[in-house]
């Protein structure tokens, strides 16, 4: 786990760290069939399951850096392959992709990575963490799968399709989202509004903005985003909150 004490360390010592537990590709079932996603476990073999949902760039090195730190930390991750081998760096192209994307199709995938962790971890109290386009999405399977999913944590996402705002009153899980101060997709009286119609509906949820951050601030491939403190002090929540409500 990475404590807000640990901010001031260097990327060098978090990347040793997280190399040691390097995924891999694998397919798995959805009930549009065959899907594929990247994979980390922990050198236990097992442990409480998490979905990571990519950003809009698609599954990128980043996204498989989360699981491999998320395997170090003791979980079972797998992050769907919602572009079906697609990836850019370009925020246009990227745009494109997102848009592109069809919200029924990418529910049955991630749901499809629901299930699948659930068997790798041996319950059926998964998580779920999202970033940017992703941290949308999980909103939508916690709303999708109430069943199973019991933590989800958004980082600066919204839901970007109109036609795909979930009914948040079946969402069982609680929320933990984090946010930006200077966001213009998600800004603050955006997320401000989503945690007051999620608390108006009984539901555990809490929202941090990070002072002086920009949307993508946890991305440390993006050196004008990152921000290398509010991404540990994030890190450090998220771990802990997942852990409280996967066991």
């Amino acid at each position: 786990m990475i404590t807000e004490e640990g901010a001031g360390l260097p990327d060098w010592v978090f990347a040793v760290v997280s190399s040691r537990f390097v995924g891999e590709l694998i397919q798995f079932k959805s009930a549009s069939g065959s899907e594929s996603g990247y994979l980390a476990l922990p050198v236990t073999g097992s442990g409480p399951g998490v979905v990571v949902i990519q950003e809009w760039w698609g599954l990128v090195d980043h996204i498989e850096d989360v699981c491999d730190r998320l395997a170090a930390a003791g979980f079972v991750a797998l992050a769907p392959d919602l572009y079906r081998g697609e990836k850019t760096e370009e925020p246009d192209e990227a745009g494109k992709f997102a848009m592109a994307l069809k919200i029924d199709e990418a529910a049955r995938q991630m749901s499809g990575a629901v299930d699948e962790v659930a068997t790798r971890s041996g319950s059926d109290r998964v998580g779920v963490i999202g970033f940017c386009m992703g941290g949308g999405l999980a909103l939508v399977l916690a709303a999708l799968r109430p069943d199973k999913v019991k933590a989800a944590a958004p980082f600066y996402g919204v839901i970007p399709w109109a036609d795909a705002v979930p009914d948040y009153s079946r969402i069982e899980a609680a929320i933990q989202g984090h946010y930006a101060e200077h966001d213009h997709s998600a800004s603050e009286e955006t997320v401000r509004l989503l945690e007051a119609t999620l608390l108006s509906l009984d539901k555990e949820a809490e929202f941090f903005i990070y002072p002086g951050t920009v949307h993508g601030f946890f991305n440390d491939t993006r050196p004008g985003q990152y921000d290398p403190s509010a991404s540990a002090q994030a890190w450090d929540r998220v771990v802990a909150f997942l852990e409280e409500n996967l066991s």
